[in-house]
């Protein structure tokens, strides 16, 4: 009997609820619970040669059939990390992102030993920042704030850390103190709001979030550790096109496989104005700012200073 892909791919994953799985997963499964069919199925080509051949197909043919709208109804989702995992659930768009930010781990994520706080992705978030762009980051805690426009005055005004970006790393003496006495731009400021999923629920709430508390920076970007859905990610780029703010897909386990999925912008002037509000009401972002002028000042940069993950070279 041949398969019905489309019919075992639900069949697995809703046995194993809320776990996830890469095709390739599912169709070593496919292979092992159903040899009889694979045997008829590896017969009947004339390209697939052997078993490693037949599945790489099976998880050609599942990524095919798991873009189809019709697995949706029956809970079938797909995340957006490279490899695409895809997972069955009961819950509601607005009860995944309700479950994220209680930090109630899945029992996929028990068994993986993945991070579900929000903020333990602030230091992976760092290092990731330092290792592939070589932005000095700091954490803005909102904590930190004097809130005196009361209950809701400072809503989506904080980023949750902030960057700077040392354009004359590499520069000759001569050349920095030329500039420092000219005053011309030697850094560019960044901002991240992080979030730890993102789907078509919250996709445009959160992003604007991002839109609002990055307005003062040179680059704004919004980060996540998961993203839901092919239509979730599209509707981010949309939205980046129309405002510049770009989309950091952030691997809690392993960093390194983390990626800018959509670059930011750049604004070419900072908002000052925006900046000294930030300034008046948080102290962690007073103390960025006085980092910053520090460091035009003298041209010098402590890695003690800011959340530094990895020894500076």
């Amino acid at each position: 009997m041949a398969l019905n892909l489309a019919n075992t791919v639900v069949e697995f994953l809703q046995q194993n609820p809320e776990q996830k799985f890469t095709a390739r997963e599912v169709a070593n499964w496919i292979f092992e619970t159903y040899p009889d069919e694979c045997q008829q199925k590896l017969e009947r080509s004339s390209k697939v040669k052997n078993d490693d051949d037949l599945v790489k197909q099976i998880t050609g043919e599942i990524y095919a059939v798991t873009f189809k709208d019709r697995l949706q109804k029956h809970g079938i989702k797909m995340m957006e990390d490279r490899p695409r995992r895809f997972y069955f659930t009961h819950a509601t768009d607005d009860e995944e992102i309700a479950k994220a930010e209680s930090h109630k781990p899945s029992p996929d994520t028990k068994a993986k030993g993945s991070v579900v706080k929000e903020h333990d992705l602030y230091p992976i978030l760092s290092e990731f920042l330092w290792s592939e762009l070589e932005l000095y980051s700091k954490r803005i805690d909102e904590k930190r704030s004097r809130n005196s426009r009361g209950a809701g005055g400072n809503k989506w005004l904080y980023p949750d850390l902030v960057g700077m970006e040392d354009l004359s790393s590499d520069w000759h003496r001569e050349i920095k103190d030329c500039v420092q006495q000219y005053a011309n731009k030697k850094t560019k400021l960044w901002s991240f709001e992080v979030k730890i999923l993102i789907n078509r629920s919250n996709v445009r709430e959160v992003f604007f979030q991002a839109v609002s508390n990055s307005s003062w920076a040179n680059f704004g970007y919004l980060v996540a550790s998961e993203i839901e859905g092919a239509d979730t990610l599209k509707e981010l780029r949309m939205l980046s096109s129309l405002h510049g703010i770009g989309f950091i897909r952030l691997d809690a386990e392993n960093p390194s496989e983390s990626q800018i999925m959509i670059p930011a912008k750049e604004r070419i002037e900072i908002d000052w104005d925006t900046a000294n509000r930030l300034t008046e009401e948080n102290k962690d972002f007073l103390q960025y700012i006085k980092l910053i002028r520090q460091f035009y000042q003298t041209g010098e940069i402590r890695q003690s200073d800011w959340d530094m993950n990895t020894e500076q070279d």
